[in-house]
């Protein structure tokens, strides 16, 4: 069993105001989609020059922070949201959702598709290779928050968390740090080194966050209010996760085979 590092999840304080890991992540990953951005921008067959790149994050960001929001709490809490819809603004009690951000990214690429009169997969092409960088930063986050940690284990390097009891559980989060983050990125970033089909670099990074995390959620507890929602194993990422790999895949083959490149 290996020791859970006692890490602050808030940097630094001053007074009251606090700054936290889990938010300096998303801060990194924005700026690496920025700078990363900036040089693929730069190629000849893409669709908008590195000046509107600011603007591109601006409207990335808004949609992963809004999507990510309303994802969870309809995803995650619906629930609780027909009994009081104003849980939706009450961001200071944490919960975001992958899935929702990721749905919000496309209406953000959509609206900023309509304003440079390119489309909406065009430009989730640019950043689709670039979003790793982001995930893994945030998995990270949860692991210095001690969130979402997995199921119990007796494997070598289990550990136990602060709020998972006195049994150690799979640190799930590096897990998915490491294949939605490192491999993905690898993955994405090799395969866009040349210029693709419209539309491919988009479904591959569906279809394989989708296998990613379905496989994850194996290892990883699901929400405590929600359960298991299916033959004792089934978990609502795994559900939201489905979609992402039938269109995925279907996205990818559509664009090979429907591309002179």
């Amino acid at each position: 069993m290996l020791s859970y590092p006692q890490i602050d999840p808030v940097i630094v304080a001053l007074g009251p105001v606090k700054i936290h890991w889990y938010g300096m992540m998303y801060l990194l990953g924005f700026a690496a989609v920025w700078l990363l951005g900036k040089e693929r921008a730069k190629r000849p067959y893409s669709p908008i020059s590195p000046e509107a790149l600011e603007d591109l994050v601006y409207f990335g960001a808004l949609g992963v922070i809004l999507g990510g929001r309303i994802g969870y709490i309809l995803f995650y809490h619906f629930g609780l949201f027909l009994e009081n819809p104003l849980v939706l603004f009450k961001i200071w009690q944490g919960g975001m959702s992958f899935h929702g951000g990721m749905l919000g990214v496309f209406v953000a690429m959509h609206f900023f598709g309509k304003k440079h009169h390119c489309s909406m997969l065009q430009l989730t092409d640019i950043i689709a290779p670039l979003c790793p960088i982001g995930l893994g930063l945030g998995r990270l986050g949860n692991f210095i928050n001690g969130e979402l940690w997995g199921r119990t284990t007796d494997v070598a390097w289990g550990m136990v968390f602060p709020t998972g009891g006195a049994l150690p559980r799979h640190p799930s989060q590096l897990y998915e740090a490491g294949l939605e983050g490192i491999l993905l990125f690898a993955i994405l970033w090799i395969y866009t080194q040349k210029q693709r089909p419209v539309a491919a670099p988009t479904g591959l990074v569906l279809f394989v966050y989708g296998c990613f995390r379905f496989f994850v959620e194996f290892y990883r507890m699901p929400d405590a209010h929600l359960g298991y929602l299916a033959l004792d194993w089934v978990t609502m990422g795994q559900i939201l996760s489905l979609p992402m790999i039938v269109i995925g895949a279907g996205m990818f083959v559509w664009a090979r085979k429907n591309s002179d490149i």
